[in-house]
């Protein structure tokens, strides 16, 4: 087993994606704090334990799960979401930054709260947990964290301002912690996972009643648990995803082309140029699939 005697921390893993990436870390043989408030997907109410159901799931398996119910948008929760690990299995080795809710709207009926939410549990709940943990890794010479991006970050999605802006910035925070911790047994990578859970249920398209096997979100936590092992020490800063039964890695941005002239440029000669040198590598904006749909 590739995560014998690891301790993860996995957020937002009472259902769904999460859940998918803790039952695999668990078949590796890691110990599990499984981390969900258990509210719907709009970060409102409350409906039953998730995160004791698959704590017992994890348990059936012959592996051993604790429970945790805090928020990663409040700072001070997010602490104690780590040291949950640490006082239960005496060490945080893993953390999968995965919780999330959505508020999805077009720009002009987005409410400056449904904003403040969605980033709130994205991207400061990631930078919250990871604050946390990774000075304890950095102090035990070892450490993993994989940070849930999507390709409404990468590429963009219609009425997903709030999300596809904080799922952009958790790949700059991954960026930035990768180089940070370099070196000093601690590698951060991000994936951009797929499958029809309550929230893709929402993206109009999408039956989470009858989903294809090929979206099954549990095809998701085997690329993770590899990313989370000792044999993935040189992949860091990464950023993969999910399609269908495959794997894939995203490129780095970089620039692919140059209009140059000597000493600068007019807006009317580059309007003359610009065709020509870039037009071949503009792309259309949004998630392939998703639009092909829409048209």
């Amino acid at each position: 087993m590739m995560l014998e005697n690891k301790v993860a921390v996995v957020t937002g893993s009472g259902r769904g994606i999460g859940r998918g990436i803790a039952l695999a870390l668990a078949r590796e043989g890691a110990k599990l704090v499984v981390n969900d408030i258990g509210c719907d997907i709009n970060g409102r109410g409350g409906e039953d334990d998730p995160a004791a159901q698959v704590c017992r799931e994890i348990e059936a398996l012959g592996g051993n799960a604790v429970p945790n119910y805090d928020s990663v948008a409040d700072f001070n929760a997010a602490g104690s979401i780590i040291n949950a690990a640490v006082s239960a299995f005496g060490r945080i080795d893993i953390l999968v930054n995965n919780a999330g809710i959505v508020r999805d709207r077009s720009i002009g009926k987005m409410t400056e709260e449904d904003f403040d939410a969605v980033l709130a549990v994205h991207l400061k709940g990631t930078f919250n947990c990871g604050r946390h943990a990774l000075p304890l890794m950095k102090e035990q010479g070892f450490g993993r964290i994989i940070n849930i991006t999507s390709s409404a970050g990468l590429r963009g999605n219609f009425g997903q301002s709030n999300y596809g802006a904080a799922k952009a910035g958790i790949m700059g925070l991954t960026r930035v912690w990768a180089v940070e911790m370099e070196g000093r047994g601690v590698t951060i990578n991000a994936m951009a996972p797929a499958g029809i859970t309550r929230m893709t249920g929402t993206i109009p398209g999408m039956d989470p009643d009858n989903p294809p096997p090929e979206m099954d979100p549990e095809l998701n936590g085997p690329m993770v648990a590899y990313l989370a092992s000792d044999a993935a020490g040189q992949v860091n800063g990464q950023v993969f995803g999910r399609r269908g039964y495959g794997y894939t890695i995203f490129q780095q941005p970089k620039p692919v082309a140059m209009l140059f002239k000597d000493g600068g440029m007019s807006a009317s000669e580059i309007a003359a140029n610009f065709d020509t040198v870039f037009g071949e590598h503009m792309q259309p904006p949004g998630i392939p699939a998703l639009r092909k749909k829409k048209a």
